[in-house]
C-alpha cells in the first residue's frame, strides 16, 4: 500500500513574492484557532488565560504587520 500523497500548496504560499509572510500568518492563525477550539479539553484548561491571549495577540500583530507593512521585493 502506498503512502498518502498530500496535494501541493498553491503558488501564493510557495513561490510568489511574499509567500513566507503569507505562510507565517496562516500558521499563526492556525495555532490560535486550534488553541481556541481545544481550550475546553482538560489539559488545555490548565493553560493560563494570559498565554491564550498572548497567542491571539501575536496572531493579530502578525496579520497587521503583513497587511500594512509588506516586505518589498526586487
Amino acid at each position: 500500500m502506498g503512502r498518502l500523497r498530500l496535494p501541493s500548496l498553491p503558488p501564493s504560499l510557495t513561490v510568489l513574492p511574499g509567500w513566507r509572510q503569507r505562510r507565517r500568518v496562516l500558521q499563526v492563525w492556525a495555532l490560535a484557532g486550534v488553541l481556541m477550539l481545544l481550550r475546553p479539553l482538560w489539559p488545555l484548561q490548565l493553560l493560563p488565560g494570559w498565554l491564550v491571549g498572548g497567542v491571539l495577540l501575536w496572531a493579530v500583530v502578525e496579520l497587521v504587520l503583513w497587511a500594512w507593512w509588506p516586505r518589498r521585493w526586487r
